[in-house]
């Protein structure tokens, strides 16, 4: 459904570590920079995850009740993801990682942090249901 997702970057620099660490946890180690100081990281599967100076020349700002959603496969991938995310500069938030009831037979194993610039992000994976 989605090709790309890209956030704005006041320190492209910070958030490039911080995605570096946190992808890399997750196995994604390939980036790439194109002339605009955009960074880029590709999925096996062709999707694409980017960091920009915005590019109306504004402070980037995190979206209110926003949260970029990432699939993972094992519970101990997440906990490294949030470990190298809290490690690079991103803020762990809500609760630590864990599982979760969503009030239905699906549980989800989970973890949130906020990168360099605020966003907010989520390493998941279903069980059950």
């Amino acid at each position: 459904m989605f090709s790309h997702i890209m956030v704005g970057a006041n320190d492209i620099e910070a958030s490039r570590k911080f995605y570096d660490a946190t992808f890399a946890a997750l196995g994604y180690t390939d980036s790439f920079d194109d002339p605009k100081g955009r960074v880029f990281w590709s999925t096996p599967q062709g999707g694409r995850f980017a960091i920009t100076p915005p590019i109306d020349g504004q402070p980037a700002t995190p979206g209110n009740g926003n949260t970029i959603g990432f699939g993972v496969d094992t519970d101990d991938k997440i906990d490294a993801w949030h470990a190298a995310g809290v490690a690079n500069g991103g803020t762990a938030i809500e609760d630590a990682p864990g599982i979760r009831h969503a009030g239905t037979p699906m549980a989800m194993y989970l973890a949130y942090l906020r990168d360099p610039a605020g966003n907010k992000l989520c390493a998941m994976r279903f069980i059950g249901g």
